[in-house]
């Protein structure tokens, strides 16, 4: 089965909110020029250092321990908002 026919299952199973969120994601990268560079590059094969390896095992652990802040507080603290 093609990548469309595979597709186009899935949207037979999705509901009317799934569809239209969907649509969302696919319109939006099709028309972004950065998320289609980020989606063309190659993948990043570079060694981690010991630093920015337990760096993102505190993040992690940060998440699952709640410690987070929504996308909107973030902007405010950003000067986005």
């Amino acid at each position: 089965m093609t990548a469309k026919e595979q597709l186009r299952s899935l949207v037979d199973t999705l509901s009317e909110e799934e569809a239209a969120t969907t649509l969302i994601v696919v319109e939006r990268r099709r028309d972004d020029a950065m998320l289609q560079a980020l989606a063309a590059a190659p993948l990043d094969d570079e060694e981690t250092t010991e630093a920015e390896d337990r760096s993102a095992r505190d993040a992690i652990a940060e998440y699952h321990r709640g410690e987070t802040i929504s996308s909107d507080q973030l902007k405010r603290e950003l000067g986005l908002d």
